[in-house]
């Protein structure tokens, strides 16, 4: 006979859970209770539950499994919504467990009562709400199956304090070998009609361009895309969520598209002929304004979810079916393609419109990025919050792999890319972590840097400072008249104090030198956090840019080119010349009779 608190954790620990990340409470007393002798599974103390839930997320994101946090009912149940509400809206799986008052005393308005299904029924994919200790086992398994199955995401489980505490004749025996959901049968096999239709689209394409989104990565298709993509000789752009389903280092990746993507990627979407979508949603910050999206090109959209088929843009090919699935039953159908002419166009287009910032002897957050990314080989894992910080290092980070990124796509919620670091970090000891906040995101979720001095966590935080809420700040500078309303921050706390209270390791850096000086120190460190507060100017802002609702024809460019730099490397030798002197287009010129991997780079 054991507790249906004890039965629990032992169905968690048959679903391989490792580490629960939570915060105590009353009703969740006999968990906790049960966790006390618990050896398998690694309780990660938080210091708030928004940081629990932010913690499960980002280690699903980095492992690719599911993350777990528990807390308990009423405010600690609520604190969970924006971290589940962030898992729902980017899809991913995550099982949160939450305490509820006795089953008797459930709609009397108890003490710390909160309907917590009925709040997050709009916010997770499924919720239960245990009522009897027997339902545990068949309810755990069928979270889990839910989670991760079909387009994951996270599912909530209710567990009042007297099903906690009932006993039952429990053996591991008894735990379901599969769940068993007759009305949940999610399509993973596309319709093979479609899947070679969208192959001869794609041979017969002349300017075809991937476009390639974050449920490519949630499928693991990571081989499946780069053999497509090579096999066609076909450019690879992808939504903030697709990040790393390609080496950004590879000739065919030209990097993200949308409001802030690369003016490249917008151009050779923009006048594509053949637009192939894998696992991607059209969102707004995508397309801007839908009826100018892609104008002359036909769409294939493959999607594991049939609600995301034709919801904003109605394609040519739809097929319904997991990515990695549907892809290998395409590529045999796939006939090869040579670098072609349309191809040249998108490089031209990449010489003309480079990713480029100031050089004038200040810091700037596209360096910290670059030069975090260079001493790590680009190989750390990489969490953001959401900002102009979130925009350039979508830009700068060049990912080598998926689940490399992690950042709050769909949601947007500031206080995310702290927390989810740490997950990162506890799924991953052995990889180094990088965190880019800015100092308003940053000050969201504070509190957790006590979490990752207490189980000596080596992530390297930095914030971006420009004393201001910055993409905030940026909308008001060029759609609100200047009219700059509640976006200062110059009274924030001293962050290098701040960090070092919570027994982590602060760092100041003002200038490139200093952040270099800086970030060598970080580096070193090994049992604790380190936080370099990044002093940058003000009015930087993020460019290009799509105004909202816009298309590429209002893309805005940075100013003031003449002032920039570009760098190229080839062959071991470094040439630096003025953009205006349009030498790299010569450069391009002459790679074109070379491989078609030289002339992609």
């Amino acid at each position: 006979m054991k507790t249906g608190a004890r039965i629990l954790l032992e169905c968690l620990r048959l679903e391989g859970v490792r580490h629960v990340f939570g915060y105590p409470g009353g009703a969740a007393l006999p968990l906790y209770d049960a966790l006390y002798d618990e050896k398998q599974i690694e309780h990660i103390l938080v210091r708030h539950e928004q940081g629990a839930a932010h913690m499960a997320d980002g280690y699903a994101r980095a492992t690719g499994g599911v993350g777990v946090c528990l807390a308990t009912s009423g405010p600690g149940a609520t604190n969970l919504v924006t971290g589940l509400a962030t898992a729902y809206m980017d899809s991913i799986p995550v099982v949160a467990i939450t305490g509820q008052v006795r089953t008797h005393a459930i709609g009397k308005d108890a003490f710390q009562e909160a309907d917590i299904t009925g709040i997050t029924i709009p916010i997770t994919k499924h919720n239960f709400l245990v009522k009897r200790v027997e339902e545990i086992p068949e309810t755990i398994s069928k979270a889990f199956h839910i989670a991760r199955s079909g387009r994951p995401g996270p599912v909530l489980v209710d567990v009042p304090l007297d099903v906690s505490l009932a006993k039952m004749a429990w053996d591991p025996s008894m735990y379901p070998d599969k769940a068993d959901i007759p009305t949940y049968k999610p399509t993973t096999r596309g319709h093979e009609v479609q899947i070679r239709r969208a192959a001869a689209a794609l041979d017969e394409a002349q300017c075809p361009v991937l476009y390639v989104g974050g449920g490519a990565v949630l499928s693991g298709a990571e081989a499946e895309v780069r053999e497509l993509a090579e096999r066609t000789n076909t450019l690879v752009t992808t939504s903030l969520m697709g990040k790393g389903i390609i080496d950004e280092h590879h000739p065919l990746s030209i990097g993200m598209l949308g409001m802030h993507g690369t003016a490249y990627a917008n151009h050779a979407v923009h006048n594509c002929d053949l637009l192939f979508a894998i696992g991607a949603r059209f969102d707004d910050r995508v397309t801007g304004k839908v009826d100018r999206f892609a104008p002359r090109a036909r769409v294939v959209h493959i999607d594991v979810d049939p609600a995301e088929i034709g919801k904003v843009r109605v394609p040519e090919v739809p097929i319904v079916g997991d990515i990695k699935t549907v892809l290998a039953a395409m590529l045999p159908h796939v006939k090869p393609k040579p670098w072609s002419a349309w191809n040249d166009q998108i490089m031209e287009w990449k010489s003309e419109f480079p990713l480029v910032y100031p050089s004038d002897g200040r810091l700037y957050a596209e360096y910290v990025i670059e030069m975090m990314g260079q001493a790590t080989n680009w190989e750390a894992i990489m969490t953001t919050d959401v900002g102009q910080h979130q925009m350039w290092a979508a830009q700068y980070y060049k990912c080598r792999r998926p689940h490399q990124w992690i950042t709050s796509g769909g949601l947007g919620t500031m206080g995310f890319g702290l927390p989810a670091a740490i997950g990162a970090q506890v799924s991953s000891p052995g990889t180094r972590v990088l965190c880019l906040s800015g100092d308003g995101s940053f000050q969201m979720c504070t509190q957790e840097l006590m979490t990752a001095t207490v189980y000596g966590l080596p992530i390297i935080v930095a914030i971006v400072n420009n004393r201001s809420l910055g993409m905030v700040r940026q909308w008001q500078e060029l759609f609100y008249q200047e009219r700059y309303s509640h976006v200062d921050l110059q009274a924030s706390p001293d962050f290098v104090k701040l960090t070092e209270a919570y027994g982590g390791f602060g760092l100041r850096a003002e200038t490139p030198e200093e952040f270099r000086n800086a970030l060598s120190k970080a580096l070193e460190v090994r049992d604790r956090p380190v936080v370099i507060d990044c002093v940058v100017p003000t009015e930087e802002n993020v460019y290009p840019m799509i105004p909202a609702g816009q298309s590429v024809d209002e893309m805005r460019i940075r100013e003031n080119l003449e002032e920039l730099k570009v760098t190229v490397d080839t062959e071991g030798e470094e040439w630096s010349f003025d953009r205006e002197e349009r030498v790299l287009e010569q450069f391009v010129a002459l790679r074109k009779g070379g491989s078609s991997a030289e002339r992609g780079s």
